[in-house]
């Protein structure tokens, strides 16, 4: 009789230090405006999480560099000083060298090959950074890129010569931007548009969601779709905060992880043409269709060769395989 009364009382303490204890909440850090897709590709699994954990996992979501840049997001992972955060995986790429084949210019055909790759080699790639402390549990987009600057029209390699170019910090970028004659200037993103205002660098290259929402059209005249690379955009969390999470949450987490990259994805498509036209209504530069990009694609492939010549050409062979 004792020990049964001892045992509800036991029951209904552990309970009630449950409901005491309150929700789980997660801050996600961002360095891409509100309006950005993939910024609203975060509010949008955050109003999952939400609704499918009834409350009891709340992600905060911190966009526009607040909590630091790219590298600083990522680093935090690693030390449980962040708990989760979308990177492209260029910036990944300097703590899972594997991931940076998806920076490759032109590796992919078109976005939905680049979608096939990702959710199948590119997940395998991104579980090498477990054992750093970091867990990707689906990889959403950035976008295709393109090179801005404010000099003139890049049409051919031979345009990019001697153009100052702002890269992310990350030697597949460093490289092709050698290969192309410009000058690389690693900067982070939050640092970028009043480097460009200030002329520190001539230009740099991002997709159409950046350049409209963070207004680089205001202080660069010319956008020229060179299509080089498409970037790719993991949604990561820290082991650490991982750990805090039941198992039920763990999968609700992955799963509405999941449901949000196939909504951001659609959203993307849905919205290039609208940032190109606000671009465009803007008035400020020059968007030029009129680009050899078999001439960039020859330029650039030495990249291939840096990145075999590290890896082997394996993951190489197996993104081009899929069909």
């Amino acid at each position: 009789m004792f020990r049964t009364l001892l045992t509800a009382v036991t029951g209904v303490l552990l309970s009630a230090s449950v409901c005491l204890a309150g929700p789980v909440t997660l801050k996600l850090g961002h360095i891409a405006e509100p309006e950005n897709p993939y910024g609203m590709g975060a509010t949008h699994f955050a109003e999952l999480v939400k609704e499918r954990t009834n409350g009891a996992v709340e992600i905060q979501v911190f966009p526009s560099s607040q909590l630091g840049n790219q590298r600083d997001l990522v680093e935090g992972l690693t030390f449980g000083t962040v708990d989760m955060t979308l990177t492209g995986t260029a910036v990944l790429g300097n703590f899972i060298p594997e991931v940076s084949v998806f920076d490759l210019p032109f590796i992919f055909r078109d976005v939905q090959h680049a979608y096939k790759a990702l959710d199948t080699v590119g997940m395998e790639l991104c579980r090498k950074g477990e054992s750093r402390g970091m867990i990707t549990l689906a990889i959403w987009e950035n976008g295709v890129r393109h090179m801005t600057n404010s000099k003139r029209p890049i049409k051919t390699p031979a345009d990019m010569n001697g153009l100052k170019i702002r890269v992310m910090e990350q030697p597949v970028y460093i490289e092709m931007m050698k290969s192309l004659g410009a000058s690389p200037t690693p900067m982070a993103m939050n640092e970028l548009f009043s480097a460009l205002q200030q002329g520190t660098v001539d230009g740099q290259e991002n997709p159409f969601s950046h350049i409209a929402t963070k207004r680089f059209d205001e202080v660069q005249k010319y956008i020229s779709l060179t299509a080089h690379t498409y970037a790719p955009e993991p949604v990561l969390i820290s082991a650490m905060s991982w750990s805090k999470l039941n198992a039920e949450q763990q999968a609700i987490l992955r799963k509405a992880a999941e449901d949000t990259r196939d909504w951001q994805r659609q959203l993307c498509r849905d919205k290039e043409g609208v940032f190109r036209k606000t671009i465009e209504d803007r008035g400020n530069a020059v968007i030029n269709d009129d680009v050899d990009k078999e001439a960039f694609a020859k330029a650039t492939a030495p990249v291939w060769a840096m990145y075999t010549k590290k890896f082997g050409d394996a993951t190489i062979k197996a993104i081009q395989a899929i069909k």
